[in-house]
């Protein structure tokens, strides 16, 4: 009965079907159109209502002016034949004409449009996707609500700011997860701004009602019973409160008496839920993952940075790249990575995104259990796949990939796009199959990946870095350019060093391609070795 009374019968919406908006900020581009298309349509209706009030009130005007002419001297006034005409017509056909027009409807334009529109918008999934985006970026990049909140980003261009009510969505969304240490800070966060003076449709009492619940569920009875005090203060009949305010004080007296004759030590003990940190699945991995992410915690030592060199590179005396070597720069030594400098165009660019906005899917990742592709929460991105037949210039990328590399693409995947979302992100994952995946790539007959070539398609404002966790790498975004590492070792053994990652998106729009080249056709241009790690 205890728990009845505690818990918040307050649930989200449930979702439908969705195109899933928030994975891909190209394609909630469109939606910036579709909303300045509706504003277009909301200001005809309004001009259209406010053309009409103009008419009524011409009207009200006239026959204000020629009724108060007619009461001074009725029998004199329709004593006139035009008068008398012209109030008979008033009254038996202008009137009507005027209530016709007092009673049409303006709004049908709008109504239409916006009912159209409507089945373009996003739902209660892409809200919420896009509120758990933000509470990701905040603990990727340690940054505090108030900073979310007042749109003090790095890079950004449009700032903007949270209100009290977008703060209290925020934190009703973090409590539906359980997650009530984020529950915690948008609720207090809400709080703060309403009392700082802010105007908004929520009211203090709700905020506390969520803020208290989530202080007790983190433990912190002392602060969770003041909070209940608190909203008794504004609303003394609240009954949740009540009952938690009882239930408080029936917990903290229990305490008391069991811990009357323990040590000062004893006595900190509660009986309550033990405070929670941040998440419970922060594994190492993920500090070194979200370090990286930040800039933080790069392992290159001077020496090991005396061995990484600028060059020119001609393909291994490519007749293409002999007169116009393509600029190398060596970005890590084990693994290698490598990146390629000004070696896609911005038209090819252009031409590669629009043949592959029509075709953006929510990316998925392949179940090592079931084989199954499916969507998951760590990879928050839409891509699409583009065949070399379907355009010269993906031919000619993949060629550009063939000569710079050595490695035949006749066996690789196709060319895949990828449109980062909001806070879009790939946590650490391999490429290459393992060898508790025996079936990873068995349908295309083309043995594991043996390397990876990622292009950078665009330059991204803050956040989006490709990070490898097991040897503290982090490569960031740049226009133009791409890396290239092999997944395999010569012998064929997978390079677990290439684990990696790609870090949400902070501010701006990441656009990615990349070529997975497999085995197959390789033997000869990259032989065996006789050592497993070679």
């Amino acid at each position: 009965m205890i728990w009845c009374v505690l818990m918040l019968g307050i649930l989200l919406p449930q979702s439908s079907a969705h195109p899933g908006f928030f994975t891909s900020i190209g394609q909630m581009t469109d939606l910036i159109h579709t909303e300045k298309d509706l504003v277009i349509s909301l200001k005809d209706y309004i001009k259209a209502e406010e053309d009409k009030l103009e008419q009524i009130k011409q009207w009200a005007e006239k026959l204000d002016r020629l009724t108060n002419t007619a009461t001074k001297d009725p029998e004199g006034f329709v004593g006139h034949p035009v008068n008398a005409f012209k109030l008979m017509k008033r009254l038996n056909t202008e009137w009507s004409e005027l209530e016709n027009l007092v009673l049409k409807d303006m709004s049908d334009g709008f109504i239409s449009n916006l009912t159209i529109q409507r089945q373009y918008f996003p739902n209660d999934e892409d809200q919420v996707g896009a509120a758990k985006a933000l509470i990701r970026l905040q603990d990727t990049y340690n940054l505090d609500t108030d900073t979310i909140s007042k749109g003090n980003l790095p890079g950004v261009k449009h700032k903007s700011f949270l209100t009290a009510e977008d703060c209290f969505e925020l934190g009703k969304v973090a409590y539906t997860e359980a997650d009530y240490y984020h529950t915690e800070l948008w609720m207090g966060q809400a709080l703060t701004q309403l009392e700082e003076g802010e105007v908004s449709t929520i009211d203090k009492v709700s905020v506390l009602d969520y803020l208290s619940y989530a202080v007790y569920q983190q433990g912190d009875l002392d602060k969770a019973l003041s909070l209940t005090k608190k909203l008794l203060e504004l609303d003394p009949e609240h009954q949740r409160a009540n009952g938690n305010l009882r239930y408080f004080e029936y917990i903290m007296t229990k305490e008391k008496d069991t811990n009357k004759s323990a040590s000062d030590d004893q006595s900190d003990q509660k009986t309550t839920p033990k405070k929670k940190e941040i998440a419970v699945d922060y594994l190492p991995e993920r500090r070194k993952y979200e370090m990286l992410c930040r800039g933080e915690g790069i392992k290159m030592t001077p020496r090991r940075q005396k061995k990484l060199f600028c060059r020119y590179h001609d393909g291994n005396r490519n007749p293409k790249f002999i007169l116009a070597p393509a600029k190398q720069e060596d970005e890590w030594d084990k693994p290698r990575i490598i990146r390629f400098h000004d070696i896609i165009s911005d038209a090819e660019i252009e031409i590669v995104k629009d043949l592959a906005k029509p075709r953006l899917r929510r990316a998925t990742i392949s179940n090592p259990i079931t084989g199954n592709l499916e969507t998951v929460h760590y990879r928050i991105s839409k891509s699409a796949w583009l065949a070399g037949y379907e355009d010269p210039v993906v031919s000619r990328i993949n060629m550009r990939i063939q000569d710079l590399t050595g490695l035949d693409v006749s066996t690789a995947e196709e060319l895949q796009v990828a449109n980062y979302g909001v806070g879009g992100q790939y946590e650490p994952h391999f490429d290459f199959a393992r060898k508790d995946e025996p079936d990873a790539f068995q349908e295309l007959g083309t043995g594991n990946r043996i390397a990876t070539w990622l292009f950078y398609m665009s330059d991204v404002s803050a956040g989006g870095a490709t990070v490898f966790p097991e040897v503290g790498a982090s490569v960031w975004p740049k226009k133009g350019t791409a890396v290239f590492w092999y997944n395999l070792f010569a012998s064929g053994e997978g390079d677990y060093s290439t684990r990696h990652a790609a870090c949400p998106v902070l501010v701006g729009n990441k656009w990615v391609s990349n070529k997975w080249l497999h085995e197959r056709g390789q033997e000869f241009r990259r032989p065996c070795t006789l050592s497993e790690l070679e």
